[in-house]
C-alpha cells in the first residue's frame, strides 16, 4: 500500500519537497507498482470482494500503513488482496495462517528494500554525468534494475524454500519441524559500544557490514544457517554439532586477521531448540547467549552437552593435552570454573579449540 501525499488524491500538492521532487518520486513508484493510484482502501476492498475488516489486517500484517480514505491503491493491490483472500476461502490456508504469511513476507521484504536502498545509494548520489540530479539519475537506473532484480529475489526465494523443504520432508517426526537439537552459537563484537562512541558513523556503519558479510559468508560456506544478525552479534545454529564448532572457530580465527575489527568471543550451546518464523527460541538459545557475554576474547565457549557430543562423536579430545596422535581429534575442549548464570542456575562452560596438528 502506498503512502499518500498531503492534499488530493496524486499527492502532488502536499508538504515537503519541491513539485518536481514530487513529480519524480511519483513517477518512480509508478515505474515500481507497474500501475497508477485508482483506489482508496475501502474501494479496494470492495473490487477485491474482501471485507474491510478482513482487507486492513492483511495490510497492517505487510507493514502498510493506515491511509485513511486517500486514493492511493493500485490494481495489484486489488489483485494481491483477492489472491490471500482466496487462499483462505479455499481452506489451503486458515486466516491466521494467512496473516502469518502476509507478515513474514512484508518484514522480509522492507528489510530487503532498505538494504538494496543503501547498497544502491552511492549510484543515486553520484551523478553518472556533472549537472545531473539524485532524481533525473534514480529514474533510469530503477528501471534497468527493476526486472533483473525481481527475478534474482524469485530466484533465491526458490532456493531457499527448497532447503527448507528438504529439511522439513527428512525431520522423523512431525516436532523435530518446530522443536529439534541443535547446535546454537552466538557471535558477539567485544567493546562494541565503546567503540561506537569514537567512530564516526559512516566507519561504524562499514564496519558492521564488514563483519555481518565474514560471518555470514563464513557461515553459509560451512554448511551452517544465519538466524539473524544484531549489528555487533550474530547468531546462527547447525545441525551437526561439529559443524557448529568449526564455525565457531573459523569465525575467531578469521577476524583476528583483521586488524580494523574488535576482538570476536563466541558462545554456544547444544539442545532442544523451537523454530518459528525463522527465529529459534528456548533454554539452548539463552544459554549459548549468556557463554557469549561471559566468553574471554577471541575465544569459544561451549555448554557440557555440546562438549559431550563433540566428545562422543570421537572429534574432541579433553581435558588434558591436545592429540598429538589421534588425527580423529580435531577439536580440544579444556573445562573452565562452574559458575551461575543469569536464569540458568550453575553452568560448566568448556573453553574450544584446535588439537593440535599431527
Amino acid at each position: 500500500m502506498a503512502e499518500q501525499g498531503g492534499n488530493g488524491d496524486d499527492g502532488r500538492n502536499g508538504a515537503g519537497g519541491s513539485t518536481g521532487d514530487r513529480t519524480v518520486a511519483l513517477d518512480l513508484e509508478r515505474l515500481i507498482l507497474d500501475a497508477p493510484r485508482r483506489y482508496t482502501p475501502y474501494q479496494a476492498a470492495r473490487a477485491a470482494d474482501v471485507p474491510m475488516e478482513m482487507a486492513t489486517r492483511f495490510w497492517r500484517a505487510m507493514g502498510f500503513p493506515d491511509i485513511g480514505q486517500s486514493r492511493a491503491l493500485t490494481d495489484n493491490d486489488v489483485i494481491a488482496l483477492r489472491r490471500l483472500a482466496g487462499l483462505v476461502e479455499s481452506g489451503l490456508l486458515s486466516e491466521s495462517m494467512a496473516i502469518q504469511v502476509a507478515r513474514s513476507t512484508g518484514q522480509t521484504t522492507a528489510r530487503l528494500a532498505g538494504w538494496q536502498m543503501d547498497t544502491f545509494l552511492d549510484n543515486l548520489t553520484q551523478s553518472v554525468e556533472p549537472g545531473l540530479t539524485r532524481a533525473e539519475v534514480a529514474y533510469p537506473l530503477t528501471e534497468l534494475l527493476l526486472p533483473e532484480l525481481e527475478q534474482f529475489l524469485v530466484y533465491v526465494w526458490r532456493r531457499q524454500l527448497a532447503a527448507v523443504t528438504g529439511r522439513v520432508v527428512q525431520a522423523a517426526e512431525d516436532t523435530e519441524i518446530t522443536s529439534g537439537k541443535l547446535a546454537v552459537g552466538f557471535a558477539d563484537l567485544v567493546g562494541f559500544t565503546r567503540l561506537s562512541r569514537r567512530l564516526e558513523e559512516e566507519e561504524l556503519g562499514e564496519l558492521v557490514e564488514s563483519f555481518e558479510n565474514s560471518c555470514s559468508d563464513l557461515i553459509a560456506g560451512q554448511g551452517g544457517r544465519v538466524i539473524k544478525t544484531l549489528g555487533d552479534e550474530i547468531l546462527y545454529v547447525s545441525e551437526d554439532p561439529a559443524t557448529a564448532a568449526e564455525i565457531a572457530l573459523g569465525l575467531v580465527e578469521t577476524l583476528a586477521k583483521d586488524d580494523s575489527m574488535p576482538a570476536l568471543r563466541v558462545g554456544m550451546a547444544f539442545g532442544t531448540v523451537t523454530s518459528r518464523m525463522g527465529d529459534v527460541f528456548g533454554t539452548t538459545v539463552n544459554l549459548a547467549s549468556r557463554l557469549t557475554s561471559i566468553a574471554p576474547k577471541d575465544a569459544v565457549l561451549v555448554d557440557g552437552e555440546l562438549a559431550a557430543v563433540l566428545e562422543q562423536n570421537g572429534v574432541a579430545v579433553s581435558p588434558g593435552e591436545p592429540s598429538e596422535t589421534d588425527a580423529n581429534h580435531r577439536f580440544h575442549l579444556q573445562p573452565m570454573w562452574r559458575r551461575p548464570v543469569r536464569g540458568l542456575g550453575l553452568v560448566e562452560p568448556w573453553l574450544l579449540g584446535r588439537a593440535r596438528a599431527v
